[in-house]
Parts: structure tokens; sequence; C-alpha cells
């Protein structure tokens, strides 16, 4: 359960989002089979790509990431791939089971396809019947056209397939994308309508760049030269669809949020949400390296079709209730197969709270309204978790029941949700104070929490918090993910000096030699560091400010705080203090406050450092009575 903080300003702010998920994915298919190592920049590490990349590895794919420098490096397969005895994982993307389809089939062998059970129930039907009219075999483990399923392509052929798009065109860009590297040319033929036509025009311009050769003969109807591709390096742009979220806030807020890293070029057919946010009355500015949106004095509703921007239809959904008419959506019949059923979901919650909703016959018509506080649904779907999220920073009371799902294409959402609110922080009576292990930064805190008559929070009990849980669950402090799902399932309460973690005090657990051990792990971890700061935030701005400290309040938590401390002292100092409390020998507590200071210093995620603005305070030989004189002169300035 996560409760969504309002915003107390209108944002102001340029934000560089994560790359586009359905650019990643197509471009690590291209790549994989290109001639070569290609580099991918910009990408996204979100579920969705991660089960791309394991499911390509499995097929014999060497690719190596960084995601700190947001790279990629593929080395190409020149389209011979590797055949396994092992199941390709899916997960719960369906990007990733209708793209890998192909891609076994042209293994040559017997390749089994499973997933997540959100994804054994989504329809794969006309993908699977193209891909026997190429000759493969397919057999199915339980359901007819539904995963599991294996993939035999031994007597794989090239000719021309007739396909049937109307409920998804990642049928038509699976087969496209395969294509160069068939046996012949491919000629694949759209029957029917074919629904969203950018994702298939995005699917083209990435296999070009990589030197495909295909020829449009005619509407929807494209042949593919079995040339191979040839290995690039290529820039993703910044995701539209996330994009839509932050853009919908500036609307609804008279606020401003500029986008980086996606422009008027971009091939991303969502990008034209921002057209639908003008025609209702926001101001946009649009260059080849941002677009920027401002919300103006009000917004008017519109009657729209979204059938090449379906993904964004959840996002106007919860603009409507803020237009001064009512908003009507047509067209998007097909996001009916997605996550969830998204036009049932969309209008099932805004009805929960208290919006007047209805579905149509291809789409939804909401009307304006007052929003009323409740719990939302997310039905496991990413789209609607961030979509939601959007009518809680305008409107108060708002919660979501599992925020989580978010990581699915989005893992860094919540993390730029909060920059949206650092206009508003600067109105918190917040001191912020940092500072490495022993330097005094507890005691400070609250002495200064009391002579100011302010909450303290403890954010490191936080961190030690999860790590004693991580502790008693058995769990490899080092296994991220896992201690990631901890962290978000731990609930931490701080009761005076008591400290409870799912109801149980673990005042003392948390300051164990164990807990000590592996605390530095845990922290370390983006993950567990992103869960905690949600709450840090939530708990200041709830309290209109306080005196936090940790080691990134300044730098990464509240970067805007009335005021910054950086507490240190000599690593000397520090270790002798320690002792004195412990009543552990110097040396031993010496090398730990090293190792730590290392680990912290280095670490990827938010790494210790003085925050620009921030007052130093050296506490090597100063009395506590002299320290807070210092800082409290300077916060009341």
């Amino acid at each position: 359960m996560l409760s969504i903080d309002p915003l107390r300003k209108p944002p102001d702010i340029d934000i560089k989002l994560g790359g586009s998920k359905s650019i990643t994915n197509r471009s690590l298919i291209v790549a994989a089979l290109a001639k070569g190592t290609s580099t991918l920049h910009g990408a996204l590490f979100a579920e969705d790509t991660y089960a791309m990349i394991d499911c390509l590895r499995r097929l014999g794919i060497q690719i190596e990431c960084d995601e700190v420098a947001k790279s990629i490096v593929v080395v190409g397969s020149s389209g011979h791939l590797r055949s396994t005895a092992e199941t390709l994982w899916v997960r719960q993307s369906g990007t990733t089971a209708r793209f890998i389809m192909p891609l076994a089939a042209l293994s040559g062998g017997e390749i089994r396809i499973d997933g997540d059970p959100q994804i054994l129930n989504r329809p794969h039907q006309e993908l699977f019947a193209a891909l026997q009219e190429l000759g493969v075999l397919i057999t199915f483990d339980e359901k007819e056209n539904h995963l599991p399923a294996t993939i035999n392509g031994s007597d794989l052929v090239a000719k021309e397939v007739f396909l049937n798009a109307e409920i998804s065109s990642q049928y038509v860009s699976a087969l496209l994308l395969a294509a160069p590297c068939m046996p012949e040319d491919l000629i694949v033929s759209v029957e029917g309508k074919l629904v969203s036509e950018s994702y298939l025009a995005m699917t083209l311009s990435v296999m070009r760049s990589f030197g495909a050769v295909i020829e449009e003969v005619d509407k929807n109807k494209f042949l593919v030269r079995s040339t191979g591709y040839i290995s690039h390096d290529y820039q993703i742009e910044a995701d539209a669809s996330t994009s839509s979220y932050f853009f919908a806030v500036a609307a609804m807020t008279k606020g401003r949020v500029k986008v980086e890293g996606l422009g008027r070029s971009s091939i991303q057919g969502d990008v034209q949400f921002v057209d639908i946010l003008e025609e209702m009355g926001a101001e946009v500015s649009r260059s080849e390296e941002a677009i920027e949106v401002r919300g103006t004095s009000s917004l008017k509703g519109l009657s729209v079709s979204m059938e090449s921007i379906s993904d964004t239809a959840p996002t106007l959904a919860v603009i409507a209730p803020s237009a001064e008419t009512t908003t009507s959506v047509t067209d998007i019949g097909f996001i009916a197969y997605k996550e969830s059923n998204r036009i049932e979901a969309v209008v099932a919650e805004l009805q929960k709270l208290g919006i007047e909703a209805s579905e149509n016959s291809t789409g939804f018509t909401i009307s304006p309204g007052e929003v009323n506080s409740g719990v939302v649904h997310t039905y496991d779907d990413h789209r609607i978790a961030m979509a939601f999220t959007v009518l809680g920073l305008i409107s108060p009371g708002i919660s979501l029941d599992n925020p989580e799902c978010v990581s699915k294409t989005a893992p860094d959402f919540f993390d730029h949700v909060d920059l949206l609110r650092l206009e508003g922080d600067r109105e918190l009576a917040i001191l912020a104070i940092d500072g490495p292990a022993g330097s005094g930064k507890t005691s400070l805190a609250k002495r200064l929490a009391s002579e100011l008559d302010f909450e303290y929070l403890d954010t490191g009990a936080m961190y030690r918090s999860v790590a004693a849980r991580v502790l008693e669950e058995g769990i490899n402090p080092e296994d991220q993910h896992v201690v990631t799902k901890i962290a978000n399932q731990t609930s931490i309460v701080f009761k005076g000096e008591e400290v409870l973690v799912d109801g149980q005090n673990f005042t003392d657990v948390i300051r164990s030699p164990e807990v000590n051990s592996v605390v530095s792990y845990v922290a370390a971890n983006p993950g567990v560091r992103a869960v905690l700061r949600r709450a840090q935030r939530s708990w200041a701005r709830k309290r209109g400010g306080g005196v936090l400290e940790g080691r990134d309040i300044g730098t990464v938590v509240f970067p805007k705080a009335k005021l910054k401390v950086y507490v240190t002292a000599s690593p000397e100092e520090r270790a002798k203090r320690r002792s004195l409390q412990s009543g552990r020998p110097v040396k031993e507590i010496m090398d730990e406050i090293t190792g730590r200071d290392k680990i912290d210093s280095s670490r990827v995620d938010s790494p210790l450092s003085v925050s620009s603005g921030a007052l130093i305070v050296d506490t090597t030989g100063k009395t506590i009575e002299e320290v807070v004189e210092e800082i409290l002169e300077r916060f009341h300035v």
C-alpha cells in the first residue's frame, strides 16, 4: 500500500526519464541478430527489459549491462541463435513473449517458452498461426494458443505470411524483427485493421537503423529482404508513455515540466499525447532535444480517438475529472487485452472515487467532478498504477494497493514523482543532517530536534531494520531483487526510542554485530534506497518538516531542505565514541568504520558526499553543546 502525498506547489522542473521500453526491447532484438557488436545508449533497465535480456542470453547472446551509464553492449550472432534446453521465461512481459517466439524459431531447435501467470492469460493466437504458416511446429502445454508452448523451427521457410493485427501490432513487429535473418525474403501482409500503427512505425525505424532492407509494397504489406542486420551504436529516446504522466501533472496544476531526451522528431507514437494536452488548453513547446508542457488556467474536455497512442489512454482518464467538460475516448477496445482490461479498470476505479465514468463501445466517457479519497486497485498493471498516482498528486487521500507493479517498465517512477515535489519542499521546516558512521550525527540530531520541538527520524535505523529482516528470513543480503522485495514489505514504526519492525521490537536487534556486518550491503541496494527514500519524504511532508539524519538526506532525499548540515570527525575520534558506547575494542571498530566509509562513499546510488550549500561541522574535540549552538544559529538565520 502506498499513500500518495499531494503536491504542495505546482512543479517547475526539467526532468530526465529512463529510456523507452519499446525501443530498448526492439533494439535488443536487432542487436542480438546483427553482425558485430552494438552499444545501446540510454537503455531502460526494468522488469520487461530484464526479461528480454535473460531470454536472449539463453539463446547464446553475449550481453553486458552498465546500469549506471544506462548502456548495453550486445555481441551479435549474425542471425545464428543457439538452441537451448532451458525454458525461456518471459516473466510478465508481453513484448518479450511475442518478440522471442520468432527468434526461438530461428534457432532451428526445440525451445519452450513460459512466463508468470499474468502472461499466460494474454492472447497470442494470430502470431502462433503466422508462425505455423512458416513451417514452425508449436505444441501447447495446457491451453491452445496460450503459453506455455514449445517452438520448433527446424522446418522454417520464408514466404508470404498473412497476419491479423486487430488485437496487437506486436504480432506484426515480432515477425518483421526476425525477418532479415530468415532463410529467404519474407512478405508480411496485415489483414484487417492494424491497431497501434505508431508502434509498427517504431519497429521499422529501429530495423532500418541496423541496416534492414524493408519495402512497403502497399498499405500494410511489407517485403523484408534476407540481408541480416549490421551492428550499430544506437541512442534510445526517453520513454514517451512514462512522460505522459509528468506532462499530465503540469497540465493539471498550472505547473511546468520539461522532459529531456524526448523531441519533436521522436519515433514513439505516444509523444502525440502532448497534442491532446494542447487541444485541452495546455501550452506545449517542442524542440529536437526536449518537450515542455505548461498548465494554463483551465482544461477543456474533448472527444478523441486514441487508437495510435492507447498506452496513454489511462493518463487522459485521470485528467478528465479536472476538465471543464466531458471527455470521451474511442477506438481503444483492444486495450482490454493488456496487463488488465484497462477500459474497465479506469472506469471502475474512477467510479470508486466518486467520478461519473462509463464504458462505451470502444473506450470510455468521463465527466468532470470532485475526486473522493480511496484505495485504488492497480490490477497489477503498471499503467493503472502510474495514472492514478497522477490523480493522487492532485487530489488528497488516494492510495495504491500495489505500487511496485510500476517496476515492469519504470522502476524509477516514484523517485521522479518525488522530484515534482521539490518546489513544495522549500516550504518545509527540514533540518537535514548527513555524515559518516560515528561522527555524532545521531546524538546531535536528537538534541536539535528537542531544541526545535521537531520530530526526529533516524534513517539509518530504517536501513538497519531492513537488514535485520533480511537476516531473519535467511536471505543473501547481496541479492538485490529479493532484498528490495523485503524492503517493500517491511513496516517500520518509531515509537519514542523504540523501533518496531512488522510490529516487533527490534530496538536492540538493529544494533547487533550481525546487522552491522550486512547493513552496508543493504544500504547500497538501489531498490532499497528508493523504497526508503519514499518513506522518509512522506514522513517529513506529513509533519511539515522535521530533523532527519542519514547519509543522503541533503544530497538526495531533501536537496531543498531549509538547512543542510554535514557532520564529520576524524576516524580515530569516531572509533573512540563507538567504543565507549559498546565496550568493543577501538581497533576493531576503526576497521569497521573505515570499511563502511569506503562502501558508503563509493556506492552507485546516492553515495555519501557533502551536499551543495551544506554547513560542514567537524565535531572532533567539540562538545555537543558547542555544535548544537552553531547549527541552531545557522538554522534560525
